[in-house]
């Protein structure tokens, strides 16, 4: 098959590109200074001879900044405008095969249940915007959205903030690229990517009024959300390591 991929130097993205060209894929990779993801003209002449485009491109802030919606900007646009571009330029070039990367923090607090991918969303604040990319690349009809976990191991950073004390999804970057390629082949549809759920003991249950506004931004880090991946290992046979 031949895949082109958006996002190839990301932390996602170079785990990716061995393990797609490792299964026999033929790999192409967007040129940032020749190709915008955001101009539909431009991704169509370059994804025009793809069977398949994985879409892996982020701009995440890894510092404190990261509980203001402004440092979430970028990103947010790489996922909507982005994935709007991209779902039009495919349907253009008649590539049949969409990955979106997006996240699984989407999920409302499920306490102790476990959440596969029908379990309830509550998309607020920047991660709304993974949401609004899953809506544009499932109207491809051969559309494939990933909802990953928490990024741990490899090249990943930690995340900013950590609060309360339920549920985790977690993934190695390699193990979620690996998703990404497997799916290649899946049905179309969403599918949840995590390691076996982890337990927070952060021993913060409570966030302090004076938090104010940025109140919003921290209670998604502290949601309780036991994502199992369970759909994505029978469709595909992906396990984590």
């Amino acid at each position: 098959m031949k895949v082109f991929v958006i996002g190839a130097s990301g932390v996602l993205g170079r785990e990716a590109l061995p393990q797609l060209r490792a299964a026999g894929h033929v790999v192409g990779v967007l040129d940032r200074h020749t190709t915008s993801m955001f101009d539909v003209e431009q991704l169509t002449a370059a994804l025009t001879g793809y069977d398949a485009v994985i879409n892996l491109a982020t701009r995440i802030p890894l510092s404190a900044k990261a509980v203001f919606a402004s440092a979430w900007a970028e990103n947010d646009r790489i996922r909507t405008e982005g994935s709007a571009a991209l779902v039009e330029a495919a349907s253009r070039a008649g590539v049949a095969r969409i990955v979106q990367e997006g996240i699984s923090f989407v999920y409302a607090d499920g306490g102790d249940r476990e959440l596969d991918e029908s379990a309830p969303l509550k998309p607020v604040g920047h991660i709304a915007s993974s949401v609004r990319a899953q809506e544009n690349v499932l109207r491809h009809p051969g559309g494939v959205f990933l909802r990953i976990g928490l990024l741990t191991g490899g090249e990943a950073q930690s995340p900013p903030v950590l609060v309360g004390d339920g549920w985790m999804s977690v993934v190695h970057p390699g193990d979620a690229a690996a998703a990404a390629v497997a799916v290649l082949a899946a049905p179309a549809g969403i599918y949840n990517v995590g390691s076996p759920v982890l337990k927070r003991d952060m021993g913060i249950t409570r966030l302090p009024k004076a938090l104010g506004r940025f109140a919003a931004s921290f209670e998604v880090f502290g949601r309780s959300q036991r994502v199992v991946s369970t759909k994505l290992a029978e469709a595909t046979g992906w396990k984590p390591r």
